[in-house]
């Protein structure tokens, strides 16, 4: 009983009033000094000399230098947590840029971006060059007129749109994939390799499609023919190719495919060498 009295004594409870006021002093203290830093932030973030005011684009020859700056000031619009803004030179969305644009244009290759000058954002890009193109995974080694192709540099990327060519303008690949990614992504330099190959041996690869349940190159080649189809190379993706290589210049040195090949040409449907060190090959 003695206790309970000190517990609810009247000095007890003004002690534990003092020390409640002095919590709450304490919270208020420590809310207004946060409020006076975030003042103080919001206040600084926005000063025109910490912020982005200018976006200058250079690397780019096909990509329009509008279309780019659409897509970073888009990026740059806006603020953080509703105070902050996107333009500070501290906080801008650097990572997101990049991203976006790489999105967007499938045709950048490289992009570097320079805040050095903190009133001037600097973006410098490489754009991908045109190699050969990407004409889809069509039944066929032709294009007609209304069928789209892409773009491919020369590592196999797939990255843009390429207007209508009529004739052998750019070799062109046939196959599964999609813009913006590899074509064959491991094979593709053993496979251009081949065709290189048979340009040095006075041959004029002009295609050359892939079919991906069978794992069948097929090459073709340019006809004298201009109202029919050439003839073609066949092989397996995964074979040897060096070894290939030689396969078909040793079949292309003897008899009788040597006189054959020179003499009648156009008469010749495909080569075949697809079976190990076997050459077979077929005239109509």
């Amino acid at each position: 009983m003695h206790k309970r009295n000190v517990l609810n004594s009247p000095g007890l409870w003004e002690l534990r009033k003092h020390r409640r006021r002095v919590f709450l002093y304490k919270i208020f203290i420590f809310l207004f000094l946060i409020s006076i830093i975030c003042y103080c932030l919001v206040y600084i973030s926005r000063d025109s000399n910490l912020n982005i005011s200018e976006i200058k684009i250079s690397g780019n020859k096909v990509i329009e230098t509008s279309l780019i700056k659409e897509v970073v000031e888009k990026e740059l619009a806006g603020n953080y947590l509703y105070f902050f803004p996107k333009t500070n030179f501290i906080i801008y969305p650097q990572n997101k840029i990049k991203t976006e644009l790489e999105n967007k244009f499938k045709r950048i290759k490289d992009i570097f971006v320079n805040d050095k000058n903190i009133q001037t954002l600097e973006i410098s890009l490489t754009e991908r060059t045109a190699s050969y193109t990407w004409c889809g995974d069509t039944a066929e080694n032709t294009v007609s007129a209304d069928q789209k192709c892409y773009f491919m540099d020369e590592d196999g990327f797939i990255f843009d749109e390429a207007p209508y060519f009529s004739g052998e303008v750019y070799f062109k690949f046939f196959g599964p994939a999609d813009i913006g990614t590899y074509f064959s992504e491991k094979n593709f330099k053993q496979i251009v390799y081949f065709k290189n190959t048979l340009v040095t041996m006075d041959l004029k690869p002009v295609s050359l499609r892939i079919i991906k349940d069978e794992g069948d190159v097929k090459i073709l080649l340019s006809s004298k023919n201009k109202m029919q189809a050439g003839p073609y190379i066949t092989f397996k993706i995964d074979s040897d190719y060096q070894n290939i290589i030689e396969n078909l210049e040793t079949a292309l040195d003897t008899e009788p495919l040597l006189s054959n090949f020179k003499n009648k040409y156009s008469s010749l449907e495909y080569i075949d060498l697809r079976f190990g060190n076997k050459v077979y090959y077929k005239f109509k």
